[in-house]
């Protein structure tokens, strides 16, 4: 059994036991999270596809920890000209552990 799950402007397909990194959650590590979001399900072939979602469809987790992501550096140049510019960026994120998938 999968699932097809929406968050964070991103979508995951999971199964039970899986661990992910999402967008940053505003919950505290070690607590339980529903995602509602759930866009399709496969139950041993049987498809259910959401419009958008799939009603009465949700996948728990757990929060594992907070971390934060690798370290990505913008580089901007205008040759000649004398213009650098150099920006980082590191995101947030979640890990989480997938518990179930219910209909």
């Amino acid at each position: 059994m999968y699932a097809v799950l929406e968050t964070g402007a991103k979508q995951y397909r999971v199964t039970a036991g899986d661990t992910l990194q999402i967008e940053r959650l505003d919950v505290e590590a070690g607590q339980p999270y529903t995602f509602n979001r759930v866009l399709l399900v496969n139950d041993e072939g049987k498809v259910s596809i959401g419009a958008p979602t799939v009603a009465n469809a949700t996948v728990t987790a757990d929060v594992v920890e907070h971390i934060r992501g690798v370290k990505t550096i913008a580089f901007k140049m205008r040759r000649r000209k004398g213009y650098h510019r150099t920006v980082g960026h590191r995101q947030e994120l979640t890990v989480v552990k997938i518990n179930s998938i219910s209909l």
